[in-house]
């Protein structure tokens, strides 16, 4: 299976950078969401992370105390014949 890996520098802050990353991937499956049902495509895994951290972290999750985890953003779009 191929995968779509997409590396996007965002030189902000960690909360616009969280907020960019939220706006780029509501917009991409705004525009493709369609396309990738068709493909057989129904969920996406992303993570924002920061390039000094060695660890594949997600600074979009968090744990109550603060820390972020390592575990992917995932968008669930769902079966294009799903009410």
């Amino acid at each position: 299976m191929f995968r779509l890996h997409i590396d996007i520098p965002l030189p902000l802050d960690e909360s616009g950078a969280a907020a960019l990353t939220r706006e780029v991937v509501d917009a991409m499956l705004a525009a493709v969401a369609t396309r990738l049902r068709e493909a057989g495509v129904n969920e996406l895994n992303y993570r924002l992370g920061h390039d000094e951290d060695r660890q594949k972290s997600n600074y979009l999750l968090k744990t109550a105390s603060g820390h972020v985890v390592n575990k992917k953003s995932r968008v669930s779009f769902g079966d294009a014949n799903a009410g």
